[in-house]
């Protein structure tokens, strides 16, 4: 009997012993591979000896003083280095505990900004079908999964949706990815045109999608012609770099490979690594000069952002990344994982597609390659493929509703920057056994 209110009520979880690198040790021995990070969270694996010293000097220092009287020297240090390293643009750093909050507070800042010059007309924030940017109610009305907001909707603020970057399951027939990049691209012009072109606060959009669709990268030139379009209606671009960012697809931020800076981005699960709960909006000069020349107060806060703690650990985890040159293990290691899981599950008869970047990686399930219909969502392939990995000691990130947040299946992969290639090779074998028993358990 537990008193826990676990995620699942019916859900019996093994209890997380003490982690070891890339593994997790249950109390009763048995050890799992993390090919996940959980959610893309443990980028450093689960016993950083530097990270867990950090945490501990700030300790034994002062773990805690409300922002409200008080910063502190690692939130200070760790918002240097985070500016220092920032796309361009980007001048100033707002600590929260998480994701979700971080999106929370892109939203409101920029809802703010606009009421700070003189335009409090704006009320408009569009997003993406088939996105998620968090569990609060502000960022999950950005989200367009159907799933996550069906029962909530009636809280929900408004919010307007186009299409996903989506080239596998969405572009026409001959059609190039450069195409339906342009052409899915366009249809936020024609939202802002229809809702009016001075009324729109932001367009957010991940980078790389992550849990709804599985490691979805977009095409070439479409955040270009994005950016393009919100400079154009004045727009500010919101990027949501939560799953996807501090290094997961191999660069710092997911967005530097795209060519483009957002005006506002997110930041969250890579940043500390899982030793602290701690994420970050990341804000442009403009916006910031903005609320300091205007009233000069942000009307948002939390008890615990900026928490110290928090803010030591992360600013220990991004020393690490840099000093120990992980990003170019990220890359290594991303191209082995990408290779690998093609030479295992490429010709596979239910393996639709494999993307991603980096360690970061997306594998869709689907009944028919050549049509690419989805299995039965009553056969919950997903949940099956994690229950089966759990017993072969792999930890992964199965979900379902990829097509449209009611069909499809993926497994998302997200392990630790530190992984070599036995882990590699461990990951695809266990993989490619927990799909083929999922799938036969499934139909049964």
């Amino acid at each position: 009997m537990t008193r826990v209110f676990h995620r699942h009520t019916g859900a019996h979880y093994p209890v997380a012993a003490r982690g070891d690198g890339v593994f997790i040790e249950g109390r009763d021995g048995k050890r799992y591979l993390d090919a996940s990070g959980g959610a893309a969270v443990s980028c450093l694996g689960h016993s950083n000896a530097r990270v867990v010293a950090a945490i501990k000097a700030q300790l034994d220092a002062i773990p805690f003083a409300h922002t409200g009287f008080f910063t502190s020297e690692a939130a200070e240090e760790l918002a240097e280095r985070m500016v220092a390293d920032a796309p361009d643009g980007i001048n100033h750093i707002y600590f929260v505990s998480g994701g979700s909050e971080a999106v929370e507070a892109a939203l409101k800042l920029a809802r703010q900004y606009f009421v700070e010059i003189g335009e409090p007309q704006r009320r408009h924030v569009i997003a993406r079908l088939q996105s998620y940017h968090g569990n609060t109610l502000g960022a999950l009305a950005a989200g367009g999964n159907v799933w996550r907001r069906q029962q909530f909707e009636p809280l929900l603020i408004e919010t307007h949706h186009i299409s996903p970057c989506y080239a596998y399951r969405w572009a026409g027939i001959g059609e190039s990815e450069e195409a339906f990049g342009q052409r899915v691209a366009d249809e936020l012009e024609t939202k802002i045109a229809e809702l009016g072109g001075d009324r729109v606060i932001a367009f957010i959009a991940e980078t790389v999608v992550g849990a709804t669709l599985g490691a979805v990268p977009s095409t070439p030139g479409y955040f270009q012609r994005i950016r393009e379009i919100c400079d154009r209606y004045g727009v500010l671009m919101i990027l949501d770099e939560v799953m996807c960012g501090m290094g997961r697809t191999g660069t710092l931020h997911a967005c530097a490979q795209d060519g483009v800076a957002p005006d506002i981005m997110t930041v969250a699960k890579g940043l500390g690594a899982g030793y602290q709960p701690i994420g970050a909006t990341m804000v442009g000069g403009r916006i910031y000069d903005a609320i300091r020349d205007g009233s000069g107060f942000f009307q948002h806060g939390h008890t615990y952002m900026g928490h110290a703690t928090a803010c030591a650990a992360a600013l220990e985890v991004q020393k690490v990344i840099a000093e120990e040159d992980l990003l170019s293990n990220v890359q290594a290691m991303g191209d082995l994982l990408d290779r690998t899981l093609t030479e295992r599950l490429g010709n596979h008869s239910h393996i639709g597609d494999i993307r991603g970047r980096g360690l970061f990686r997306g594998v869709e399930l689907v009944a028919d390659r050549a049509t690419k219909e989805p299995f039965d969502p009553a056969r919950r392939l997903h949940a099956h493929i994690k229950a089966e990995a759990m017993q072969r000691g792999l930890i992964c990130y199965p979900m379902g509703g990829t097509v449209d947040g009611k069909r499809g299946d993926h497994v998302l992969l997200a392990p630790p920057f530190i992984i070599e290639r036995q882990h590699v090779e461990m990951i695809a074998d266990r993989l490619a056994a927990s799909i083929d028993a999922a799938i036969a358990a499934s139909a049964s």
